[in-house]
């Protein structure tokens, strides 16, 4: 938005102020809604929000008013994880985690070592996701710092509020997208530095999932997070029993899933175990549990960056944005285990 926009939008608008609770109705308060609305903006900033018709005697004389009257306009829409570097392979056909990560995902990734793929898919990443109206979200790049340049710069082109980070993994995947234990660190140390609070920007610390980091990489990664408490992390919880052997083999010290939830953080995907607490299970989205994964698979292979950036997809899958914000619709239910492509 230019910095110098002074105008009111006239249109139904609504807002949400505070949690909502968990109840059939809104909690008091929470909700803000005005069927004929005013939104005053004030050089690129919200001055005041009303009903048109209390607000309107307080309108400088002349302002622009721009009428939207029969539509609805909302505040930007945020997707609190989401991977830019998988646009292209959206809706593939998955099965196990790990056949899907070695299927597609790794090979995909392996491209963004190339600074024009990343810049690429960075651009239509984002078009895309305001073309469905969500203006923030947390972000896996890929393992290349490249990928994470790329992609902060065509945020910052867009004055977005973006949060993201480069994959940190340096075990259990293919060669050319593990980093060292202690480079991939540096290399997240450096982009902290040139990135982290730059305009609107923030960076989330990015380990993969346990399986992909040793515990002197999660160490580090967590005194990054202590040193610096204004940076974010996300990562990947266990989604389905055999995840959670193979990663309870890898960690034998660590009694419950609970215990690697971490604040400030994010954590996608889990299937809380039977003891973790009420409150992990409430921040965690479970998905219907896939076939187990056997604790002693092979990690998976992937031909080299220049041969995975050859296979660029060209046909592109539907959005699963959020519903833009134009428009109001009821969510759709969750696709079966079989049908619904796995993210991470």
């Amino acid at each position: 938005m230019n910095q110098n926009d002074t105008r009111v939008i006239r249109a139904e608008l609504l807002s949400f102020d505070a949690d909502p609770g968990e109840g059939d109705s809104p909690a008091e308060g929470s909700v803000r809604h005005y069927a004929d609305g005013a939104l005053w903006l004030e050089n690129g900033r919200i001055k005041a929000i009303n009903d048109y018709a209390a607000l309107a005697p307080h309108l400088p004389e002349g302002i622009e008013t721009v009428d939207h009257r029969g539509k609805l306009v909302m505040p930007g829409f945020i997707d609190s994880h989401v991977h830019y570097v998988q646009l292209e392979i959206m809706a593939s056909y998955g099965r196990q985690l790990l056949d899907w990560l070695n299927e597609y995902t790794f090979p995909e990734e392996c491209g963004f070592a190339q600074r024009e793929r990343a810049e690429v898919i960075s651009n239509a990443f984002l078009d895309e996701m305001l073309r469905v109206g969500t203006t923030t979200a947390q972000v896996f790049c890929s393992s290349h710092p490249t990928s994470v340049e790329a992609f902060f710069t065509a945020c910052r082109e867009r004055d977005l509020r973006m949060l993201a980070g480069k994959v940190l993994m340096d075990r259990n995947a293919p060669e050319a997208l593990c980093d060292d234990t202690y480079g991939g660190i540096r290399d997240t140390e450096l982009l902290i530095g040139e990135w982290h609070g730059r305009g609107r920007l923030g960076y989330s610390l990015t380990p993969r999932f346990a399986p992909t980091s040793t515990r002197q990489q999660l160490d580090a990664t967590g005194g990054l997070l202590r040193n610096d408490p204004s940076l974010w992390l996300q990562t990947h919880l266990s989604e389905n029993p055999g995840e959670l052997d193979w990663v309870a083999e890898l960690f034998p010290r660590a009694a419950t899933i609970s215990k690697s939830m971490s604040s400030p953080g994010w954590s996608a995907r889990a299937a809380p175990s039977p003891t973790a607490s009420t409150s992990t299970r409430r921040c965690v989205a479970g998905w219907p549990s896939a076939a187990p994964t056997s604790p002693s698979a092979p990690a998976p292979t992937c031909s080299s960056a220049a041969a995975c950036s050859t296979a660029w997809r060209h046909a592109r899958s539907a959005s699963t944005s959020p519903t833009p914000a134009t428009s109001a619709a009821a969510p759709t239910s969750p696709a079966s285990p079989r049908s619904r492509p796995a993210t991470r």
